[in-house]
């Protein structure tokens, strides 16, 4: 068997996030007087004078994060990226018989992906240096799509009877095979360029506020006034590393299907699987780091600020007018694995059911996403966003279970009356325990996995104060129940959580189908009125406290501490551009208070859930068959 295959793939992709402005605020009473102070400046009734002025938030309050995209070419009315793709296939397969009830299947594929010569260049970045993950100095080519590479998937696989009377069949194979590739990853190289579009990102020194970017409902005010088409004044980038290839995997099983006389069929199974040219990105904007935290977490930290803002400074940057610059890299490190056993049998009555135990798990360095920014950034790590280190990926399976029966007789003598029952048990998924913000200063608020301390010396905590005040002592003890009720941190006390390693409880659902049938000949054929009725989660119809599946109540239970920008701190002033405390302690050990819900410290993991899929739902078809 041979074939080939030719496809040709145009779009044009419009991606323009925060072209109306966004603002990230400290505290919902931080937005609400800087929104005020816009109110009171330029509102109604107001002098024409005092909003013309107004560029600084009268009240010291702003964001501590504000970030625009603009349009950067004349006349543009949307930042449109043209991608031109060519997807080129061939293969070829045979199979032999070798010897009595073996059967021998091998072939080969080979992949081909060309990008056409749509990409801006951007000569500004072409003069400038990077940083790859190792430290070594880089640089990169806004316009350079991947060559095009082939992507060659060798497989052979076996079949053999063992007795030759169809009774015990052993299968398996191994190979390497390769997906439709993700066009947007290239697409995202397209857009940001700094050609195309201009970005802006301001954050607050030491995640302080911006007191000049205060809100304004006008999404223009912090646009550039004029734009010619040459490299943007501030912009990000998405790049792709010169030897990127599109993601393989080499894939293999085993399995044994064996029919016993009474009619029963048990079937084991194992696969296991491994990333080739896996995806992972970096930043490579992003300096080495120039601290890290003493104590028992003594993970890097980037504290210096380097690059000057609007807002007076700003950190991890190497190239001052460049947000970010994520570059699509490949690695090798994931890693999927899974086993099952299986028993079914249809008996002569009508009556039909199968069993099946399994359990699987899966491993990688990022579940990259659509957006590049958003893979990296949001990627949960212990210390070096731009070497991640590997965790639980998102397909994770864990434990599954079900079983389904089901029954068919004609009843009444005009159809076949069938009532059929599912009922499965498995893993809900997977959480991440973060930091509720830039513990490191890396930039990203929602990514730095947290340490778990062996007892309560090795905690930090900093009193909370306001209307629901709680000392440090009742702080750490409370972190303390917290750590040894939780399935996950008890396990890891003086490492750090793993990326998905806290997998959410089994949840246990049934549906129930009864379907009929409706017969009869027409012009010499058969034709069928099937009537169906479903009910989903039936289980949570027989029992409201049934079916239900849990989340985290909160997966960022630390929250660093806050940089101080007013007052002293030993003798030193505190202000917006040179705050004082922050994240770290006198010492230098990382410090924090413990995430208050509903006005108590966070006492639980886990919480009911109440979307659609926990409640019962039920649903009735018609289906016409002719033929």
């Amino acid at each position: 068997t041979f074939g080939v295959n030719i496809e040709g793939y145009e779009s044009e992709n419009v991606f323009f996030p925060g072209k109306q402005s966004a603002y990230v605020y400290n505290t919902l009473s931080d937005f609400y007087a800087d929104a005020r102070g816009y109110v009171n400046a330029c509102g109604t009734g107001v002098p024409t004078t005092a909003c013309s002025t107004y560029a600084a938030s009268p009240a010291g309050i702003g964001p501590r994060r504000f970030q625009v995209r603009y349009t950067n070419i004349p006349g543009q009315e949307k930042p449109i990226q043209p991608l031109e793709v060519n997807f080129m296939g061939a293969y070829v397969q045979d199979e032999w018989r070798v010897g009595r009830g073996l059967t021998v299947t091998g072939g080969v594929r080979v992949d081909v992906v060309s990008f056409g010569n749509t990409a801006e260049e951007n000569a500004q970045v072409n003069g400038y240096t990077f940083r790859d993950e190792n430290g070594a100095a880089v640089q990169y080519n806004t316009a350079k799509l991947p060559d095009a590479t082939p992507l060659v998937s060798p497989r052979v696989g076996f079949n053999y009877d063992l007795r030759g009377n169809g009774q015990t069949i052993v299968r398996g194979g191994t190979g390497i095979f390769t997906g439709r590739p993700a066009y947007v990853w290239i697409s995202n190289q397209i857009g940001n360029n700094g050609i195309l579009t201009g970005f802006i990102q301001d954050d607050g020194a030491g995640g302080s506020e911006l007191t000049n970017r205060p809100f304004n409902p006008n999404t223009e005010t912090y646009k550039p006034t004029t734009v010619t088409g040459a490299p943007a004044a501030s912009y990000e980038l998405a790049l792709t590393d010169k030897n990127f290839k599109f993601p393989q995997v080499w894939r293999s099983n085993l399995a044994v299907d064996h029919r016993f006389e009474s009619g029963w069929l048990v079937t084991t199974e194992f696969l296991w699987g491994r990333d080739m040219n896996g995806v992972y990105y970096i930043n490579a904007n992003l300096p080495a780091n120039d601290a890290a935290f003493a104590g028992p977490d003594q993970r890097p930290r980037w504290v210096s600020d380097k690059c000057p803002t609007v807002s007076g400074t700003q950190t991890n940057r190497i190239n001052c007018n460049i947000t970010s610059a994520i570059v699509l890299k490949n690695q090798n490190v994931g890693e999927t694995y899974n086993a099952s056993v299986s028993l079914e049998r249809s008996f002569r009555n009508g009556f039909y059911t199968k069993g099946a135990l399994a359990y699987g798990t899966a491993t990688n360095t990022v579940d990259a996403g659509s957006i590049a920014f958003g893979s990296w950034n949001n990627n949960q790590h212990p210390g070096d966003p731009n070497n991640p280190g590997v965790g639980n990926a998102a397909g994770f399976q864990g434990r599954r279970a079900f079983l389904v029966s089901s029954y068919t007789r004609d009843w009444f003598g005009w159809g076949n009356t069938t009532v059929s029952a599912f009922l499965e048990n498995f893993t809900f998924g997977t959480s991440s325990y973060v930091f509720g913000g830039d513990l490191n200063g890396d930039g990203g608020t929602s990514n730095d996995l947290i340490y778990v301390p062996r007892d309560q010396s090795e905690m930090n905590f900093a009193p909370i104060t306001g209307a629901t005040p709680f000392t440090a002592a009742q702080q750490a003890a409370a972190w303390d129940a917290y750590i040894n009720q939780d399935p996950h941190l008890r396990t890891r006390r003086g490492q750090y959580a793993l990326r998905g390693g806290l997998v959410l409880p089994n949840v246990t659902r049934m549906d129930l189908s009864v379907a009929q049938d409706l017969s009869k000949m027409f012009a010499g054929k058969k034709n069928s009125l099937q009537v169906r009725l479903d009910i989903l989660n039936f289980t949570n119809m027989i029992n409201s406290d049934w079916g239900l599946s849990q989340s985290v109540v909160n997966n960022s239970p630390l929250v660093p501490r806050a940089f101080q920008t007013t007052g002293t701190v030993g003798g030193v002033p505190c202000t917006t551009a040179a705050p004082c405390n922050g994240p770290a302690d006198a010492s230098g050990r990382a410090i924090y208070t413990m995430r208050v819900v509903n006005g108590q410290l966070l006492n639980r993991t886990f919480q009911k859930n109440a979307g659609t899929g926990d409640v019962w739902r039920m649903q009735l078809g018609l289906r016409y068959t002719f033929n």
